[in-house]
């Protein structure tokens, strides 16, 4: 899909073709909401068709898992479920250990996708291994990779192989497009869906009274949308992008679901561009 089209349903994960919702739902803090708003929040979005939901050991050291499977129960067939294993659990016998850790928090017998948090020490082989006799065994569906830079993408592909790495989940929002500049690009070339997180910024979204935040909330108004739709439906824009920004309450969730339905306009699309310039391309890959 080309820019000004968007679908609810965005690139097809791993070799199993299941299809993800472009807009997804993260977990990361979580738990800083009261227990029942959260399972709520998570709740009403499945409701509304946001099935994609992100979570991941490191995540309140699991609780974001525990919560995730609260909200999740009697409702496993409605999900495209991700978790991620820290790099420190990384090896091959350590991602396999961690993995069956992750799918107790959650109450469930599989994963649809599995990701390396970020580079750490153990080799890449043993990790992608280990997620190899995982899916295998029917213990996860399709695994990818997060916090990866190019060079980092090279040497995955090089020990996987073409077709393998069904995703890459960094750091991506409209005051830090620099993964724009090479990591985009690559993943568009290799088949590698590319995941949004933190698509609002940490504390980072404009002000309604700020210059960029007036972009927003014209195009906002001209579509009876609210100014973090538009964001969602920028970031989204191609079919190869799908975002997964957390919501706390079923409002916010409601409001994120929002964003399936809009189709942003080229010269909108010109118009954020030209607000949210991209920048120099930077040394480092950007990461929270």
């Amino acid at each position: 899909m080309g820019a000004g089209t968007n679908a609810g349903t965005g690139h097809r994960f791993g070799r199993n073709g299941e299809p993800v919702s472009r807009i997804g739902q993260g977990t990361w803090n979580i738990e800083q909401a009261a227990r029942a708003e959260a399972i709520a929040a998570l709740r009403r979005g499945l409701d509304l068709g946001l099935g994609h939901i992100d979570t991941a050991e490191m995540y309140a050291s699991g609780e974001a898992e525990a919560i995730t499977g609260a909200a999740i129960a009697g409702r496993r067939d409605e999900v495209f479920l991700v978790s991620k294993v820290l790099p420190h659990n990384a090896s091959r016998a350590g991602t396999i250990a961690a993995c069956e850790r992750s799918l107790k928090r959650l109450g469930t017998d599989r994963l649809d996708g599995y990701l390396l948090h970020w580079r750490g020490e153990h080799p890449l082989e043993e990790t992608f291994a280990a997620f190899e006799r995982l899916r295998e065994a029917g213990k996860i569906l399709s695994w990818g990779v997060s916090n990866f830079d190019v060079d980092d993408l090279d040497e995955a592909l090089a020990v996987a192989g073409p077709g393998r790495i069904a995703c890459n989940q960094v750091l991506y929002h409209l005051r830090e497009r620099a993964i724009e500049h090479a990591v985009l690009p690559w993943c568009a070339r290799h088949g590698v869906a590319l995941v949004a997180y933190s698509p609002f910024g940490q504390g980072d979204f404009p002000a309604p009274g700020s210059a960029q935040g007036a972009v927003l909330a014209d195009i906002a108004a001209a579509h009876g949308a609210t100014a973090r739709q538009v964001a969602l439906a920028f970031l989204t824009r191609d079919g190869d992008r799908l975002a997964i920004p957390k919501a706390a309450s079923p409002a916010h969730a409601q409001d994120n679901a929002g964003a399936l339905a809009l189709v942003l306009t080229p010269d909108e699309i010109a118009r954020i561009d030209a607000a949210f310039p991209r920048g120099p391309k930077p040394r480092f890959l950007p990461m929270l």
